[in-house]
């Protein structure tokens, strides 16, 4: 009871408010807005409470994703709005004209200067040797007529002229409808098939193949290409923001409703089979009464919402406060609680308000918290805190009681499935049980309700994710936990227990007596834990390590001392209790080095509380006199053993090295022995910290003396034993 008290002084009694109104608070604002808080129903159930009337006239909604259908149908309906430039032709051809005029006086100074005007040009190197060549044997007139380089600027004109009177679009719009384009004249839309222009490129192609029949050279045709393809202008340009305000009052006239229900209009009668029309209108009913409220009534929801919240939160805290007082008094694992509530809570939350039609509900990984919080402390815990968050994820769907029903089977056959876990890969086992409670529960509620086998199947595989990932999911924030809140689970416990673990290597290594005496006490205290309710593996574990100190100087223990010769025998008794005394220290700094958990750390100081060294004790008083000796120089400096398992690991630790000197260990000689030690922790108020009752220390007797006699039954000796063992030829 010492720890619990120790527990309640470092209790903050704000904090845990603090935490509980937070989770309350934080879960209650992830209700739907504006929503009555009333039962859930789903397609093909029936309706079994009296006839629902209306109490107003309101519009019912349509479904979602019916409503999202129709948007997307109206924006692809939706014109990309272009305005035309009248003025194309004229202005092409003055752009076209002007630059000829330029470019051909710059050919002829550059015939005359013998200069390159290339680099001042939009033409390619080759392009402007052509065109200087031909405009040369105008000149010249060599072999080629003087309107040469004329003709081709006509046939540049001829062809920019036609193509940008059939159209050219400045861009293909991503928004609206592909086929066709609306080209606005004032306030006036024209709606012309888009194939009925050109895009640039299209545009370059159709000039290509303009040309390709006219009779040039290729040299000239290539030149003559590249130099129309700089004058291509766009005659229609697009218009984003028109487009886009067309677009915007088309979705516009897409209304949410689908029907009207008028004042007193009957919704649906009592023993009717709910339908998608009728769930539509419920579901509108429940939201348009939700909208109308006051705020009186606005601030009563609000209160519901939390005391819903709140008492559900309440069973599981009193369940903590009268059954599990370690955790209650932990604000710690309080709030790791309180971090699993508001996490599932949030995941439902953004599960609600995804608006696709599938069943994503089967993605709130409620198995995942059940193992998790299975592992950390204990099946009960898991179970119900399972139950709290299928409650309170369930009344956040709506209070859906078939998604409450699935998860809690769900959750509560996960629960079970890492009870008694001993190793991480157990937690992979799971999936198939979960798997098993959600296919069996969407059968059951499929059934009910005349589901289609497709639906069911869709359903199966969303269930099918959420039983493979929960495990990865548990086993992933099962380290996290671990480390962040320096929680010691029976997994820990199991890898601890591991005997190649480098402790116990050195252990079995340096001390071997030490380790063979730490392995009886851990079947010793493992049994004992067994008979009065305490942690068996932890127990062992404890014991595993307990004594990890005397590695450091193994021969300063009678255990490890291989010849007669013993160390303390040349020591005086205060050098022999400081060798003693090391051993707790060393081994304490051997632990928090080799990052044992502090519930394992404290087994090796506590295994010895404040206990007399009554050898070391004696031989002091009869060396320096009675009176001139302290027995508190000789105590073990402690603390006292403040668990149940370092109890019954103190207790155990006398009995097993004492059983282990007797020369006679007759069974009444042993337990007499067993009694005796026993009652002598007990008188030196070594056990006042513990929990441990008389009710148990009666039992820790009874297993004791069960498991020491049965080590220490007489055997038959074998022929001419002695003569083998003193050496003697046979």
């Amino acid at each position: 009871m010492v720890e619990l008290d120790k527990l309640k002084e470092k209790d903050s009694i704000k904090i845990k408010f603090f935490i509980g109104l937070l989770t309350v608070l934080l879960i209650m604002f992830m209700f739907p807005k504006g929503e009555s808080i009333e039962s859930e129903v789903s397609v093909g159930s029936i309706w079994t409470q009296n006839d629902l009337i209306a109490d107003f006239s309101y519009p019912v909604k349509k479904e979602i994703s019916l409503y999202n259908d129709e948007i997307s149908r109206m924006e692809n309906r939706v014109y990309p709005v272009f305005i035309e430039n009248k003025n194309a032709v004229q202005e092409v051809v003055k752009s076209l004209q002007d630059y000829n005029k330029w470019f051909t006086a710059s050919l002829d100074s550059s015939l005359r200067q013998d200069s390159s005007l290339v680099n001042n040009s939009f033409l390619t190197l080759s392009s402007f040797k052509t065109f200087r060549e031909i405009r040369k044997k105008e000149i010249e007139g060599s072999g080629i007529t003087g309107n040469s380089l004329r003709q081709l600027f006509i046939i540049s004109q001829n062809l920019l002229t036609d193509l940008t009177r059939i159209g050219v679009l400045n861009e293909i719009p991503s928004k609206g409808n592909k086929d066709s384009i609306a080209i606005r004249d004032k306030n006036f839309d024209k709606i012309i098939p888009i194939k009925n222009y050109y895009s640039i490129p299209n545009g370059r192609n159709y000039l290509i193949e303009r040309l390709s029949k006219i009779p040039l050279q290729e040299p000239i045709r290539t030149a003559l290409f590249e130099y129309i393809n700089e004058f291509i202008t766009p005659t229609l340009i697009y218009q984003a923001d028109l487009t886009d305000k067309e677009i915007t009052q088309a979705k516009n006239n897409v209304s949410k409703y689908s029907d009207i229900v008028n004042e007193n209009e009957r919704i649906v009668g009592t023993h009717d089979r709910i339908t998608k029309e009728v769930k539509a209108k419920i579901d509108s009913y429940r939201e348009a009464k939700g909208e109308i409220l006051g705020k009186d009534k606005v601030f009563l929801q609000f209160v519901g919402k939390f005391l819903h919240i709140a008492f559900i939160i309440a069973m599981l805290i009193i369940y903590l406060f009268l059954f599990r007082k370690r955790i209650f008094y932990d604000n710690q694992k309080i709030f790791l609680l309180s971090i699993n509530l508001v996490f599932l809570s949030f995941i439902t939350y953004l599960i609600n308000q995804i608006t696709i039609a599938a069943p994503l509900q089967f993605l709130i990984f409620i198995p995942a918290a059940s193992m998790l919080l299975t592992i950390i402390f204990d099946s009960r815990v898991g179970f119900y805190t399972t139950v709290a968050l299928t409650l309170i994820t369930g009344a956040l769907r709506g209070n859906d009681y078939s998604f409450m029903a699935t998860n809690l089977f769900a959750g509560t056959l996960a629960v079970y499935t890492v009870r008694d876990i001993k190793n991480r890969t157990q937690i992979f086992r799971s999936f198939q049980f979960i798997l098993i409670a959600y296919i069996t529960s969407i059968l059951a509620f499929g059934f009910e309700r005349f589901a289609y086998w497709q639906t069911l199947f869709i359903e199966f595989a969303f269930a099918g994710t959420n039983a493979l990932i929960s495990p990865v999911l548990t086993y992933g924030l099962l380290i996290f936990f671990e480390r962040f809140f320096a929680i010691t689970t029976d997994l820990t416990l199991l890898e601890l227990s591991n005997f190649e673990r480098p402790l116990l290597k050195e252990l079995a290594s340096k001390t071997p007596g030490t380790f063979s005496h730490s392995m009886t006490i851990g079947t010793l205290v493992e049994n004992a834990s067994e008979k009065i309710g305490a942690n068996p593996l932890l127990a062992r574990v404890g014991a595993y390590y307990h004594d990890i100190g005397k590695t450091l100087s193994p021969q300063a223990f009678v255990e490890n001392q291989l010849s007669n010769d013993n160390i303390h025998e040349s020591v005086s008794p205060e050098e022999s209790v400081a060798m003693i005394l090391k051993h707790i220290e060393e081994g304490i700094k051997l632990a928090k080095e080799n990052n044992l958990p502090q519930e394992i750390i404290d087994f090796i100081p506590m295994h010895h509380g404040t206990m007399v060294m009554n050898f070391f004790y004696e031989k002091a008083k009869k060396l320096y006199g009675e009176e001139k000796v302290d027995i508190n120089d000789y105590r073990y400096k402690g603390p006292k053993p403040n668990t149940k398992e370092t109890a019954i690991l103190m207790l155990a630790d006398g009995c097993e090295s004492a059983t282990r000197a007797m020369k006679d260990a007759e069974k009444p000689k042993i337990e007499n022995l067993i009694d005796n030690l026993i009652k002598a922790r007990i008188d030196d108020l070594q056990l006042n910290e513990s929990p441990l009752t008389f009710s148990d220390i009666a039992k820790i007797k009874e297993s004791f003396k069960s498991v020491l006699v049965g080590q220490h039954h007489k055997r038959i000796r074998y022929p001419k034993q002695e003569q083998m063992e003193n050496g003697k030829d046979q």
